[in-house]
């Protein structure tokens, strides 16, 4: 099958323009040998179907980080390039056509976001471009599909490039020669829009817009999360109810078998958040509990990144996050974990040093609880009001600050600087926002859900016959002595190790205070990833950086646990 790659710089809008080719059958893949996730799809071109394949972004063929080093390896797998460019910012992005056009590949130019360069005054004379380039140049916006028609019609005429190669001196001055015949700015006025821009990334206004932006996602999440538990899940698993009732009366209400498929029963009943059977608990958690708030999450990221406010709010971190020993990239890790720790874990590979990585994933093991272990938390402390569940999101904040700040000063090696690019606002594609969700929680449903499901059985079978008791009661005077909680808590930690958000759920049946609670939940949320994040920062770090990452999160969540315990407790 015919391979076409869309290759372009970070944020030209690729995504849109992926999803306005492909429709909605796409296939999210790690390319061979690395965690650097691509995106592939089909089209028809001329009663054939082609296969499209959305390359990560890169500024240049000389590459600076794992994304650029993929792009540069795809290229030798397709047989035509759409080079897809930011009308908006013709002079950077033209260094990377320059150098596709030194390849012996077929090359077409979509001059995307050319709306936006239209409403920036700029106006680019894309029939010259053409000629001085030698290859087709074609305008178009892929959030409305304009000039995608013209496009796809003259993908045949894609020239195969001239053979000469350019110094990278000279390529830029060709670069700047082509920029100054081609385009004008004439003069405007700030749009709203650009106004808004320049707050966003100007520390003095931007912190408290950032701010403003975080507590409002959350709210989101929590307020679209609990809709959708408790007007469209709860309902369905209450009509649900009644089999899992006949099932149990059919497996005669006790046993192991029945202790593994329908779990304990509670006053005579199924309770999904303390059966813990796989067919009760084990389907209630993933698809009631944690789904609703994962679509949610994810349907504000998507938004974020398709709107142009992530970058800047990277950018208003940069400064914090060097000196927690990374830079603004690091804003990456964070926002994918608070999703699900395994993508936080992967995305560690946007740094450049070992350094950077071994913090970025210590910091998300240790403070970023996943948002199946949020929606936890929630459930757990929401009947208490606000505050304890304050109380736990400023520890974790203040541990990565804190933690952040000693491995800078203390881990060996270098942290250098990175350059954000900033684009502008842009209106998101609700198509494109809709695709980015749906795949994200496929991946959820595909890849984490067999753990989940794996650690109800386990912990269930370690239950029955003895072994986690065994090993609770080893651990409950140190667990009362210096945490201040019951013995029985330490089963939920020994869980935790398979599935955090099922741990929690582990001591709502303890009858602990509200403050108890709050010391359990952290040092759950800080003491050890979860094996599947556990199996990613093996593969990332090595185990020699990954058995120094882990003693760092033991470490840290005895010390944490036993300060909360005088603060909170009193004792």
């Amino acid at each position: 099958m015919k391979k076409i790659l869309l290759v372009g710089n970070p944020n030209v809008g690729k995504s849109v323009f992926f999803s306005r080719l492909t429709g909605a059958d796409v296939i999210v893949s790690n390319y061979p040998g690395t965690t650097v996730d691509f995106t592939k799809g089909a089209m028809r071109l001329e009663g054939e179907k082609v296969e499209i394949i959305d390359v990560p972004g890169t500024y240049s063929l000389e590459p600076t980080s794992e994304a650029e080093k993929v792009a540069v390896k795809m290229l030798e797998e397709g047989d035509l390039i759409i080079n897809v460019v930011d009308s908006t910012n013709l002079e950077r992005n033209l260094y990377l056509t320059l150098e596709l056009l030194e390849r012996r590949t077929p090359v077409i130019v979509a001059l995307n976001l050319w709306d936006d360069a239209k409403h920036r005054g700029i106006k680019i004379d894309a029939k010259k471009l053409e000629k001085l380039l030698g290859t087709p140049v074609v305008p178009t916006v892929a959030t409305t599909g304009e000039g995608f028609k013209e496009l796809v019609s003259r993908i045949k005429e894609a020239k195969i490039p001239r053979k000469r190669h350019l110094s990278e001196r000279r390529r830029w001055a060709e670069v700047g020669a082509i920029t100054r015949e081609v385009s004008r700015i004439t003069h405007r006025h700030h749009t709203i829009w650009e106004r808004f821009s320049d707050l966003t990334v100007k520390p003095i206004t931007g912190i408290p817009i950032a701010a403003l932006v975080i507590i409002a996602s959350f709210a989101f999440v929590r307020f679209v999360g609990e809709g959708l538990i408790n007007y469209i899940f709860d309902p369905l698993f209450d009509l649900y109810k009644p089999i899992a009732m006949d099932l149990s009366d059919l497996l005669g209400g006790s046993g192991i078998l029945h202790d593994i498929l329908i779990g304990e029963l509670v006053d005579g009943g199924i309770d999904y958040m303390q059966s813990f059977g796989l067919l009760t608990t084990g389907i209630y958690i993933p698809f009631a509990a944690v789904l609703p708030y994962i679509i949610a999450f994810y349907a504000v990221l998507s938004f974020l990144e398709d709107s142009g406010y992530l970058p800047r709010l990277g950018t208003l971190t940069d400064n914090l996050f060097h000196r927690l020993g990374m830079h603004g990239y690091g804003i990456v890790p964070l926002f994918l974990g608070i999703g699900c720790n395994v993508p936080g874990a992967l995305s560690t590979r946007v740094f450049e040093t070992r350094k950077q990585r071994f913090i970025s994933a210590t910091l998300l093991g240790i403070a970023v609880p996943c948002m199946a272990q949020i929606s936890m938390i929630f459930g757990a402390l929401g009947g208490y009001g606000i505050w304890p569940i304050a109380i736990v999101f400023l520890t974790l904040f203040a541990i990565y600050i804190i933690f952040g700040l000693l491995m800078n000063k203390f881990v060996p090696g270098e942290s250098p600087e990175i350059f954000l690019e900033v684009p502008p606002y842009r209106r998101p594609s609700g198509r494109a926002m809709m695709k980015k969700v749906w795949m994200r929680v496929r991946w959820f449903l595909r890849d984490a859900l067999p753990w989940l499901f794996s650690g109800v059985v386990i912990v269930n079978v370690l239950y029955s016959v003895g072994v986690l008791d065994a090993l609770s009661n080893a651990a409950a005077p140190f667990m009362e002595g210096w945490f201040g909680l019951p013995g029985a808590a330490s089963l939920a930690l020994l869980a935790g190790f398979l599935r955090k958000d099922l741990a929690v759920g582990m001591l709502l049946p303890l009858s602990m205070s509200a403050m108890q609670l709050v010391i359990a939940v952290t040092v759950l949320a800080i003491y050890f990833p979860c094996v599947a994040t556990f199996a990613v920062l093996f593969r990332e770090l090595g185990w020699r950086d990954l058995l120094k990452s882990t003693l760092i999160m033991i470490g840290t969540a005895v010390l944490v646990g036993g300060i909360m315990r005088v603060i909170l407790l009193g004792v």
